[in-house]
């Protein structure tokens, strides 16, 4: 007995097992099961800033060297900056409530040009939060692992992208619900280690005063105050990391609980308040432990080791252990922050066709599929090209972002003033913002000065090479455009009394489609010249072969669709229209039509979907589909023009379904 294997059916059912079924986009509460109340998007969007704890302050803390009390300023202007930015990040999801974040705030408070500079600046941001986050999880575990494992350190980090990858294909609320519990351990230990700290050294606080006023006096006669400036600035500048989640929530709005402008100003409270104590708390326990860095180990190891050292072996073991766990696994939550942030930029953009279009389409299990694989691959790049190096990747890191701060704030500035008569307390929210744009402008010109030789160039260069490569896909997509305007024509043309088929009368009645005559079946994607194009080249090619004409659209679900119940109606309506004017310029002309049409996420499955019951009603049918063939091929236009009808072909083909494609050339 031979048993038929079918790749496709095997392939589906192992997607199925791995990331799970498909969701239903018309449930009608779909957006209630998908969506996150602020606590658990306080996990998903808060753990990138909170667990830059276990690095950024150890960064600012180390680079201030043989004056360690000069952090307790560092530590006080980091907690004031982050209730600035966070503040600002409120005003800005009050006039951005459906999301959109730096990208949308600067395209349409500045310019789209802007718009994509501070959109490419925070994708480069949201890969290297997840490079960084998995890095320095990889770091705090292996820091009380045997010496020897070490080598297996890269190798751990690569499998923690890939698993992150496979929870976020199932979809944002089941990835932040698994890992909420890591996120909650992480929050008691650290609160726990921050309180015990400070109480059991509450005697020692005239000693810390005088070692503060000691610190200030000896870096000033050291290398003066200009010095004793700069070292503090670039202790700031070290752990600006710390600031790179504040944004996150403005840019994911559309997975937030309704009221999403409520939900999103307390998450972004949860986070201030949670990232201040812990950036202070941590920074106090550096120098009340008067901890040093050792090599093989992180710096809140050692603060952990010097605080139980008198707990007893086993009790302290215990501790340390679960302590630097969650950290680790903490940190594997925070890359969570770059696969719900970069995905949504990455559709954004795509939707105005800075990026390919795929990548504002949806799964079927109603995420941005290749923008989780795109911001996973590149992690996972920079993983292998820094070998896992957070010292690098800290250098690296959160320059990008704050070109997105300066052109966010820019833009709200810009907006306050424009609008200043229509607005109750303009002065109030101006002032906030003006104060978020010069306190980015000052980080970012630190950072530059203190991290560009160190490597920080890298980053602006990376970030200059995807800004070009954007600007030549936009300009294809452009040319395109423009070609497609003489095709379109048609639709114009198609409406007059002139317009119509050579050889056919305009009739008043029609008859019925008869489903056993010949039946040419065409797909398209709204009513337009390249729908009209491959209508008369059927007509024309092969005259009155086929007694019934019959149209089949399917409206896509893509980023830019699904973001409510009204959107999806919208759609619905939207291809109704469009189908219905085919079916009617065709029985206008005397010809037996009918239209067909779906909603969904895959236009290949739901056209594949449909063909068997069409072709049940129609057993003579035909499928035809029309294909741009441009004067000239480049590798650009086969990655980024739509070849969606090679694809349905071979399907239809696997089930013996005739399918003709019909060439369409611009010029």
């Amino acid at each position: 007995m031979k048993i038929e294997i079918n790749p496709i059916k095997i392939f589906n059912w192992l997607k199925t097992l791995v990331i799970g079924g498909a969701r239903n986009p018309f449930d009608a509460g779909i957006f209630q099961k998908i969506s996150l109340i602020a606590f658990f998007a306080w996990v998903g969007l808060g753990a990138d800033s909170l667990s830059s704890c276990c690095y950024g302050p150890a960064e600012a803390f180390i680079s201030l060297k043989n004056h360690p009390y000069l952090s307790i300023f560092v530590a006080l202007a980091t907690a004031f900056t982050i209730f600035v930015i966070s503040a600002s990040y409120s005003q800005i999801i009050e006039l951005f409530p459906s999301g959109g974040g730096g990208y949308l705030v600067a395209s349409k408070l500045l310019s789209p040009t802007f718009g994509m500079i501070s959109g490419c600046a925070l994708l480069i941001d949201y890969v290297l939060t997840i490079a960084i986050s998995i890095a320095s999880g990889a770091d705090a575990l292996f820091s009380f692992l045997p010496p020897e494992w070490i080598q297996y350190k890269l190798a751990f980090a690569a499998i923690g992208v890939l698993i992150l990858i496979l929870l976020n294909l199932r979809g944002v609320k089941e990835s932040v619900s698994i890992l909420a519990p890591v996120f909650l351990i992480f929050v008691l230990t650290h609160l726990f280690l921050i309180l015990y700290a400070v109480i059991t050294h509450l005697l020692d606080l005239p000693k810390v005063a005088a070692n503060v006023t000691y610190d200030v006096t000896s870096a000033y006669s050291e290398i003066g105050i200009i010095g004793m400036f700069v070292l503090i600035l670039r202790a700031y500048s070290m752990g600006a990391g710390t600031y790179t989640g504040i944004e996150a929530v403005s840019n994911a709005m559309s997975i937030l609980r309704e009221p999403r402008v409520e939900t999103g100003k307390r998450t972004m409270k949860y986070m201030a308040i949670s990232l201040s104590v812990a950036v202070i708390g941590l920074m106090f326990a550096y120098f009340l432990y008067e901890v040093v860095p050792c090599e093989g180990k992180t710096l809140n190891a050692v603060v952990l080791e010097a605080m139980t050292a008198n707990w007893g072996e086993n009790i302290s073991r215990i501790f340390i252990s679960v302590t630097l766990i969650s950290e680790a696994a903490i940190l594997f939550v925070a890359a969570q922050t770059g696969f719900l942030g970069g995905p949504r930029v990455l559709a954004n953009m795509a939707l105005d066709k800075w990026f390919p279009t795929r990548f504002a389409l949806l799964s079927d299990r109603l995420m941005t599929k290749n923008g989780i694989f795109m911001m996973g691959i590149s992690a996972l790049i920079l993983l292998f090209f820094t070998r896992g190096s957070v010292q690098l990747l800290v250098v690296l890191y959160s320059i990008s972002v704050f070109i997105t701060f300066i052109l966010s704030q820019l833009g709200m500035v810009r907006h306050w003033w424009i609008t200043r008569v229509k607005v109750e307390q303009w002065k109030k929210k101006l002032f906030i913002n003006g104060i978020g744009l010069v306190l980015t402008i000052f980080i970012l010109i630190s950072m530059i000065i203190a991290k560009f030789q160190e490597g920080g160039w890298i980053t602006l260069f990376i970030t200059v090479l995807l800004i070009l490569a954007v600007v030549v896909i936009k300009n294809h997509y452009k040319r395109v455009a423009k070609m497609l305007e003489r095709l379109d024509s048609l639709v114009q043309v198609s409406k007059t009394p002139e317009g119509g088929i050579p050889g056919r009368q305009i009739e008043a009645a029609v008859p019925e489609c008869e489903p056993k005559a010949k039946t040419a079946i065409l797909l398209v994607n709204g009513y337009n010249g390249l729908g009209l194009h491959t209508l008369f080249s059927v007509i024309r090619l092969f005259g009155n072969t086929f007694k019934n004409f019959v149209f089949l659209q399917v409206g896509v679900i893509d980023a830019g669709v699904f973001k409510g119940a009204a959107e999806l109606q919208r759609l619905q309506i939207k291809v109704k229209k469009e189908v219905d004017a085919y079916v009617n310029f065709m029985r206008s002309h005397g010809y037996p039509s009918e239209g067909y049409l779906a909603i969904g996420t895959d236009v290949v499955e739901e056209t594949v979907k449909m063909a068997p019951q069409i072709v049940e009603r129609f057993p003579q049918a035909i499928f035809f589909g029309g294909q741009l063939i441009f004067q000239e091929y480049s590798i650009l236009s086969a990655w980024l023009d739509n070849y969606l009808v090679f694809a349905m072909q071979r399907r239809f083909y696997y089930q013996g379904v005739p399918f003709v494609i019909l060439p369409v050339r611009v010029i």
